[in-house]
């Protein structure tokens, strides 16, 4: 319903035969860049601010470009990036030497798709970044998806080893830091190769023959809190793709004697590569892809594997629908929600109309109408709500441009009995309100239907994502607003107070005793900080929704969401957290939700944004 700017997306193709081979083969001097642009396209619903590539070509002559590099912006940049390309004139001579060539001639590939979670703009923040060096191996090539929560502390490391970062950003900062750490690989190579004799040239080739990836890795992502899929090469053809330790973010791969993939979904590789589901492998937490210069590659555990936090949310909306799994799990979701839901319609499925809100519910859907049929009610459902093209808003006065965004959706006139019928509507995830408030509820209530039932697959939205979604303001979530709402609506003004200052002295705690460990300062009037999923921290930000049940919030947010002058009461459902694990066993990761962070950062970032929201400061 409310898009959300999410996580970015990757692809990696490293091909392991001579272009020759996939020319006869296929008939295409292109094969790896046509996989690169299927997987990317397979992948836009990752990312449609920006794209980037990048090739390396092992084979270009000394004196010529060897890794290349195309970025564009808008939700066009796959075909712009491609069409440009594919525009290049036809090498005359030695092939590897022109820029069409190059990039033909290439066999490492990687791709990205962004989505901005900073709000950061321009052509400088599109992945894939590049580190340039005369000496191959010195060459990087990043890209990700990821979003660090301590990037101030690796800032600090890098400006205390003598560097002087010229962005401040997470990208930009983890490609100075791990390009650092790649020099001082080559450079111990180099001094290997020096104490075996050898000199100019063979001290080349012994270091890109002889540099580990694992090295860098190892020493370079040991110190990051935040989830993260990275992806990187090198001039001299080593490849790599590594998951946090928490399998925050996800990442799957594939191999056989022609390529070796790295995808954000597993969905994805089977369709450009005609798998099956037991093909595709998923890349484990803390664990790395590497693929060395001659095609061989490994698995290595390069920071040891931390409690499971593998996203939910990529279940319930981020990936596409298509994959096994999550195609299963989304049908189990609407499923469980069929009890509550006849509770709200008191059992009247008769004068009742089932239908989803377009588009990433519809999986959902399916599993609640199959759950009230097998309960043996006979069910009626109908396409109600339709998602129109986003309108432009030419419009600058705010009455009326308030007006137009309010006409998003449409709906099918006559789908069900005025006054008589009931509408049950069921959406993947409610996050701020604000399009059930101008758009939805609007349009909906002209069918004039006795009452909405507005379901959700997910639970109440409650804390904002640090780990790559473009949710970090407390006062965005509705169910955030209803819950302050409510605790000034009962006179409870002290408790915001209390939580406030817990969150003060959790960012800059006391000084501790030394040997203590989990220290937390003194709380007043009461008030038990909850546990958590690291080592006893957590956010005293979950201490705001204490005094309420799933029902209150659930209440205040209908009074808060109803728009003037509807007419229709509306009444919400929404999953509950037992539901979600249930549904999605191996995806534990439900901070959004609970309040549970994996990582110090995500407690950390939390509770400044709580104190951000108190003095009234709504930047991250």
């Amino acid at each position: 319903m409310e898009e959300l700017k999410h996580e970015c997306g990757v692809a990696l193709v490293r091909l392991l035969k001579p272009q020759s081979y996939y020319e006869q083969k296929y008939g295409t001097q292109s094969y790896g860049l046509n996989k690169l642009y299927l997987m990317m396209e397979k992948q836009h619903n990752r990312g449609q601010e920006g794209a980037g590539i990048a090739c390396v070509n092992m084979d270009a002559p000394v004196g010529t470009e060897y890794m290349f590099r195309e970025r564009a912006q808008g939700k066009d940049a796959i075909t712009e990036i491609f069409d440009k390309i594919s525009s290049l004139s036809s090498p005359e001579g030695d092939a590897n030497a022109s820029p069409r060539g190059g990039w033909e001639g290439a066999s490492l590939f990687m791709g990205h798709l962004r989505y901005s979670t900073t709000g950061k703009r321009g052509i400088q923040y599109v992945h894939p970044f590049l580190r340039r060096n005369n000496w191959r191996a010195k060459n990087l090539c990043l890209c990700g998806n990821f979003n660090m929560t301590n990037i101030e502390e690796i800032f600090d490391k890098i400006v205390q080893q003598g560097q002087s970062p010229r962005v401040y950003s997470d990208s930009y900062i983890t490609l100075e830091w791990m390009g650092h750490r790649l020099d001082r690989e080559v450079e111990r190579c180099f001094v290997e190769a020096k104490e075996l004799g050898l000199e100019h040239t063979d001290i080349t080739r012994y270091i890109e023959d002889h540099v580990q990836m694992t090295n860098v890795l190892r020493t370079a992502m040991a110190d990051y809190d935040g989830g993260y899929v990275m992806c990187g090469m090198t001039g001299s053809g080593e490849m790599f793709a590594m998951r946090d330790p928490w399998g925050i973010r996800p990442a799957f791969w594939y191999r056989d004697d022609e390529v070796v993939a790295v995808a954000s979904e597993r969905a994805v590789l089977q369709t450009t590569f005609d798998l099956q589901v037991d093909d595709v492998q998923e890349l484990s937490a803390g664990q790395a892809l590497i693929i060395h210069k001659d095609g061989t590659s490994r698995l290595e555990q390069i920071i040891g594997k931390k409690a499971n936090s593998a996203c939910s949310f990529e279940r319930i909306y981020f990936s596409r629908g298509n994959d096994y799994d999550i195609y299963h799990e989304r049908k189990q979701l609407g499923q469980q929600l069929t009890e509550p839901i006849l509770k709200a319609i008191d059992g009247d499925t008769e004068h009742t109309v089932f239908s989803f809100i377009p588009n990433t519910a519809e999986v959902a859907f399916y599993g609640m109408m199959e759950g009230l049929r097998s309960k043996g009610f006979s069910v009626r459902s109908e396409k109600v709500a339709w998602k129109d093209i986003k309108l432009r808003t030419f419009i600058t006065e705010a009455g009326s441009r308030n007006d137009l965004a309010s006409h998003v959706y449409d709906i099918t006139y006559g789908s069900l009995r005025p006054y008589e019928d009931n509408l049950v509507i069921i959406d993947d995830s409610i996050v701020r309100g604000t399009t059930l408030k101008e758009s939805i509820f609007k349009i909906l209530d002209r069918l004039h239907p006795r009452k909405i039932v507005m379901v959700s697959s997910s639970p109440q939205i409650r804390y904002p994502d640090y780990y790559g979604i473009d949710m970090a303001c407390l006062d965005e979530f509705c169910a955030f607003r209803a819950a302050m709402a409510l605790i000034k609506e009962r006179g409870m003004e002290e408790l915001i107070e209390e939580v406030y200052r817990l969150c003060k002295n959790t960012v800059a705690p006391h000084s501790a005793p030394e040997g203590a460990t989990n220290v937390m300062p003194t709380v007043n009037k009461g008030i038990e900080v909850p546990s958590g999923t690291v080592e006893g921290a957590s956010t005293p930000v979950r201490l705001l929704y204490k005094p309420f049940s799933i029902e209150d919030i659930n209440q205040k947010m209908a009074e808060m969401l109803r728009p003037a002058g509807m007419q229709a009461p509306v009444e919400f459902v929404f999953q509950t957290i037992e539901g979600l694990h249930a549904a999605c066993p191996n995806h534990p990761g439900d901070w959004y939700f609970t309040g549970c962070y994996p990582t110090p950062g995500g407690n950390k970032l939390v509770n400044e944004a709580f104190i951000k929201y108190v003095e009234a400061i709504n930047h991250r």
